[in-house]
């Protein structure tokens, strides 16, 4: 049966290495950074992203256009695209007014079930061409919360294998001075002189 006495590492003992002073203080930094440092990270990483997204919807906001459009193409039938993590059924011709040059035509991506005659909102960038729409809210909280979990996981993981490292090494010299200091004692206990 194996007894397991806590904090062996910091009370000084001849059985007591350098290694495991080093492996314990290790132990503490890991377990700090795991607790504050790898959160920390996340929120960082997620409030750059939010501040990032926001900044380029707006952007989008500015170059692109909505209008209210109406179908004048017939709908294929095709199986729907996906595109930006939304369903969009065909490309299809729509018809809109606009103020400065009248009425416009161009081809555009319009929602499932859209049929001939039906009036749908269309985004449009400066030349004309139909766009997807710029990200909403939904999207933009989606985009942070998941750079935010992934700089979390990141930082863990970088922790837990320096962790790994530093523990791998520790291991090689406690086992070098436990060698080392056999070979000073064995000669007493066997009998044996070098």
């Amino acid at each position: 049966m194996r007894t397991r006495v806590r904090g062996w590492r910091w009370r000084c003992s001849p059985l007591r290495r350098r290694s495991d002073v080093v492996e314990a203080w290790t132990v503490l930094v890991v377990t700090v950074l795991l607790v504050l440092g790898a959160p920390l990270a996340g929120v960082a990483a997620g409030w750059w992203a939010h501040q990032d997204a926001r900044s380029t919807a707006a952007e989008q906001r500015a170059d692109r256009q909505r209008v209210r459009a109406e179908v004048i193409g017939r709908t294929a039938d095709t199986v729907p695209a996906v595109q930006g993590g939304r369903e969009y059924a065909y490309r299809v011709s729509v018809r809109w007014t606009d103020p400065e040059q009248g009425v416009r035509t161009a081809v555009a991506r319009v929602p499932v079930g859209t049929e001939r005659g039906d009036t749908v909102d269309v985004w449009l960038d400066e030349r004309g061409r139909s766009v997807a729409p710029p990200p909403d809210s939904t999207a933009i909280w989606q985009h942070t919360l998941a750079m935010g979990a992934c700089a979390t996981g990141g930082a863990v993981g970088v922790v837990l294998l320096g962790h790994l490292l530093v523990s791998r090494t520790a291991m090689r010299h406690r086992l070098a001075e436990w060698e080392r200091d056999w070979a000073r004692t064995e000669p007493e206990w066997t009998r044996r002189w070098a």
